[in-house]
């Protein structure tokens, strides 16, 4: 029986993106509610074929690497080189303990890239050694001399535009850089050029015209508005939860552990803000209650942290491919005093959600010393979840939405 094979991907992240104008490096910016590393990244950690990510980073990014793709496995990040050509040699430098037998290499900037696209990579190399994606050239293409004239207008049957993953042959690859690195070259514009260069002879396999780089502030514009184009089922979805009072020193508010003089009675930790929270993005997805899918009647969510309620109902969301616009969370009691505290609250369900803290806001109110909230049996809280879902009604039933 042969083998199994191993691949490995290499993600080039090291760059600064001049060329893509201000707020830091490019592959670190958010581009339809996620940054573009996450979106470059995750499709090949969660790509089955697909056994350890190599990240490539300026060594300065280091915090907000980790920070940006914390939910994701991959291998400690390698530091880059002054180009493209020298990181992703520090790449594979970094992957050759482990000897992979297929490399696929990628650059951050290219955050549509799709599992398809990843399984027709790895096919490729398998099969050639050596192979691109690629994409024909739709405009008419002109050779222009220095002083801007034209010389020539190549056949546009024969031209294509390169993109990554570009595939190998570990062994085969890391000989080439290795060779190159000996020889002084470091002129290599891609993975590719360094393969012919090496006497490679370089395959093309089908690219994705979806899998674009992302390289002036035009590019983010055009692709945030794309994106959220896809994303045009607005949907708003509400909660309400209430928790009476019994022994205890503390409350669970928002994810936020606060001093009190008594604690919640509750089957978990009792915490009303993420509970209203949970419902409220349920709501918005017509998928039931939170008791629908953390029963009360079963002991494992017994004391449980409420922040594990709000994850999964947010990657409910994520799961059909939609996002999350906007939480509010109202709190109605007499005491504690929510104000001191908003900000923390909101620091942490933003934690919990993935999202930017600007789409996040806690109020409170008190109810004039009516009712059970008056009396300070209790706290009540209210909250609201605006969603965008894709416009598809695939695989809904008459019990709401299926995975």
């Amino acid at each position: 029986m042969p083998k199994p094979q191993r691949t490995a991907a290499i993600l080039v992240a090291a760059g600064r993106g001049l060329r893509a104008g201000a707020g830091g490096p490019k592959q670190y910016r958010s581009i339809g509610g996620q940054t573009v590393i996450f979106r470059a990244m995750e499709p090949f950690c969660r790509h089955s074929q697909v056994q350890a990510v190599q990240p490539v980073l300026n060594p300065d990014d280091i915090a907000i690497f980790n920070e940006a793709v914390r939910e994701l496995q991959y291998e400690p990040p390698a530091n880059g080189g002054a180009t493209r050509q020298a990181s992703v040699h520090a790449g594979l430098e970094a992957l050759a303990s482990q000897q992979p037998d297929v490399v696929l290499i990628h650059d951050a900037a290219r955050p549509f890239v799709s599992a398809a696209l990843i399984s027709r990579a790895i096919d490729a190399a398998s099969a050639t050694g050596a192979a691109i994606p690629t994409i024909q050239v739709a405009d008419t293409i002109k050779l222009v001399d220095g002083s801007g004239n034209v010389e020539a207008t190549p056949e546009r049957a024969r031209l294509r535009i390169a993109q990554t993953p570009q595939a190998f042959r570990f062994d085969v690859i890391l000989d080439a850089h290795r060779r190159a690195a000996r020889e002084g070259r470091s002129d290599f514009t891609d993975d590719a050029a360094l393969a012919e260069w090496a006497g490679l002879t370089v395959a093309t396999f089908e690219g994705d015209p979806a899998n674009m780089k992302l390289t002036t502030p035009e590019d983010f514009v055009r692709e945030e508005a794309r994106l959220a184009s896809q994303l045009g089922d607005v949907r708003t979805g509400t909660g309400y939860d209430v928790h009476a009072f019994g022994d205890g020193d503390h409350l669970m508010i928002c994810g936020v552990r606060v001093p009190h003089s008594r604690g919640f009675l509750a089957h978990s930790d009792g915490d009303v803000g993420l509970h209203a929270l949970v419902d409220a993005i349920l709501g918005a997805l017509a998928d039931g209650d939170i008791g629908s899918h953390f029963p009360p009647s079963d002991m494992k969510w017994k004391g449980a942290a409420s922040d594990k309620f709000l994850k999964y109902a947010v990657d409910r969301v994520t799961a059909r491919g939609g996002r999350i616009a906007n939480l509010e969370v109202t709190l109605i009691c007499e005491r504690p005093k929510i104000g001191p505290l908003r900000d923390t609250m909101r620091a942490r369900i933003a934690e919990i959600t993935g999202l930017n803290i600007t789409r996040v806001a806690v109020k409170a109110t008190t109810s004039e010393r009516l009712g059970f909230t008056g009396r300070e049996e209790g706290i009540a809280a209210t909250a609201c979840a605006t969603i965008r879902l894709p416009w598809d009604d695939k695989g809904r039933d008459d019990k709401g939405w299926s995975d």
